[in-house]
């Protein structure tokens, strides 16, 4: 059974917790990412748009699991509930930032393009499945333990801790807004055609200036930025690959239709001669001559079928409409 603690005396209070519970999953969350990118890269990347240890986009889903199935527990607590929640809630939440990421700063920080059952390279069904499953843990299993843990400070101790960490993490933006206004203007202002081109520039822009600046070019290696100029040139690529496919698909059934291959003309031919022999051949009737020149057609047309290139016209003209 789910049980949630819950102060009752204050919701403001509740709302200190959350705001801590928030910190405890974003820097969980930013733990995880270091650890995959260690066993992808072999080496420490302080993953992250803040320079601090935390990851808020894992900080945002679970909190909002966690009241959106606390507000339904009167309702429904089920753990099936509760996969399908955190499913849609942190798909939605990874998606529109995706979407905004993409849109203010002309850069798409992750694609899943290549993934299978993805949506619009911003989301795929691994990660969703992920999010489900990571949502049962966080309500059933952790949530109960993390809110239990949080009875025992004092309210003062828990406003205090709460209200550094949001005046670090307002600091930690504000250096971080700074660093992704740059990106942008060096986006914006690239005149290069392909985003290989334009990551190159960011990453040399960086590099040239404090640690803050050349922490974020090795937060996102993967990073794809785009401006319009390399948008409107793939979107040209693109129709123009489409149309040369359509040319050559139109050709080609141009030419299949008034080309018939010499095999099949054969096959045809033999056909209808079979067809001539059964009407006027009569075994009882037959003279010896006319026996032993049907016998040597027999003979041969089970030499020509039993060839592999004979057993090919065949499935062809039988495939032909």
């Amino acid at each position: 059974m789910l049980e949630v603690y819950i102060p009752m005396n204050s919701w403001v209070a509740y709302g200190i917790d959350l705001i801590l519970l928030f910190f405890m999953y974003s820097f969980a969350g930013w733990c995880i990412e270091v650890i995959l990118k260690y066993i992808q890269y072999h080496r420490f990347i302080n993953r992250g748009f803040l320079t601090g240890p935390i990851c808020p986009i894992y900080g945002t889903g679970a909190l909002l699991i966690t009241v959106a199935v606390e507000l339904l527990t009167p309702i429904e607590k089920a753990v099936g509930t509760t996969f399908v929640i955190s499913f849609l809630l942190c798909g939605a939440v990874e998606y529109i930032t995706s979407y905004v990421m993409e849109k203010r700063f002309h850069a798409r920080w992750w694609d899943y393009s290549r993934k299978p059952m993805n949506l619009n390279g911003r989301i795929w069904i691994g990660n969703l499945m992920l999010f489900g499953l990571g949502g049962v843990a966080i309500i059933h299993l952790i949530n109960p333990i993390l809110f239990r843990w949080l009875e025992e400070p004092g309210m003062l101790v828990k406003e205090l801790v709460a209200a550094a960490l949001l005046a670090v993490t307002l600091a930690d933006y504000a250096m971080t807004h700074l660093v992704l206004k740059l990106v942008k203007l060096g986006v914006e202002n690239s005149t290069a055609d392909s985003t290989e081109e334009i990551s190159r520039e960011i990453r040399a822009l960086l590099s040239n200036r404090s640690m803050f600046y050349q922490r974020f070019a090795d937060a996102y290696p993967e990073v794809i930025y785009r401006t319009d100029r390399v948008k409107r040139r793939l979107e040209a690529i693109k129709a123009e690959s489409e149309r040369i496919r359509r040319e050559a698909e139109e050709r080609l059934n141009s030419v299949s239709e008034k080309i018939e291959p010499t095999a099949l003309i054969k096959a045809g031919l033999i056909e209808k001669q079979d067809r001539l022999i059964a009407l006027t051949y009569d075994a009882g009737t037959a003279s010896d001559a006319a026996r032993e020149l049907k016998a040597e057609i027999d003979e041969q047309k089970a030499r020509l079928q039993n060839r592999p290139l004979a057993k090919i016209e065949n499935r062809m003209r039988r495939t032909r409409p």
